[in-house]
């Protein structure tokens, strides 16, 4: 059980008999009042964000997550299509379930995969990734006055902005928490 001033933003909880992870916390104490935590969780099954505040004598046990190794398959109308590399059963996760990880999802990658009470529910994506471009425009001299950057697709078909030097063929560095160019690799 973890008492409120050992919950850390990137902890991952079990609140309700779900799987959270604390995206921001403010701890509080005001006068003889009892100390406050004040929280924004996101559901690690659905990627919904609650807000919950916890009073000074409650705790919270850690979620019970693992992770395993997968490889990305296909997308369908029934949701993104995985196998798991030990025992080769293939499951499927919802785009609800995945969130923004599917902008960076690419074909046949192995990836890890958050299990959660013997159940697939989400990706456990790197902080940073790197994915070819697909579709840039070409950069044009004097084109440099609002910034010099222009808007690229890379191969699973995410749109971003990018620095007027990168090109078709490109591979770049992607950040998968805020969608943003890092460099080119």
């Amino acid at each position: 059980m973890l008492s409120l001033t050992e919950i850390k933003v990137g902890t991952r909880v079990e609140f309700n008999n779900e799987p959270y992870e604390v995206l921001w916390r403010n701890h509080s104490k005001i006068g003889r009042g009892g100390a406050v935590l004040r929280t924004k969780m996101r559901n690690l099954k659905n990627s919904k964000v609650i807000s919950h505040n916890f009073q000074g004598n409650e705790s919270l046990p850690e979620a019970d997550l693992s992770q395993k190794k997968a490889q990305y398959l296909y997308f369908d109308n029934s949701g993104y299509h995985f196998m798991d590399e030990e025992n080769y059963e293939q499951f499927t996760l919802r785009k609800e379930q995945l969130g923004n990880a599917v902008n960076f999802l690419r074909e046949e990658t192995s990836i890890n995969i958050l299990v959660f009470k013997n159940t697939p529910i989400n990706v456990d994506l790197p902080i940073k990734i790197d994915l070819k471009v697909v579709d840039a425009p070409p950069a044009f001299k004097g084109n440099t006055a609002d910034g010099g950057s222009k808007i690229v697709k890379v191969e699973t078909g995410f749109a971003l902005s990018v620095p007027l030097f990168i090109k078709n063929g490109d591979t770049i560095k992607i950040n998968t928490e805020t969608g943003e160019y890092v460099e080119r690799v």
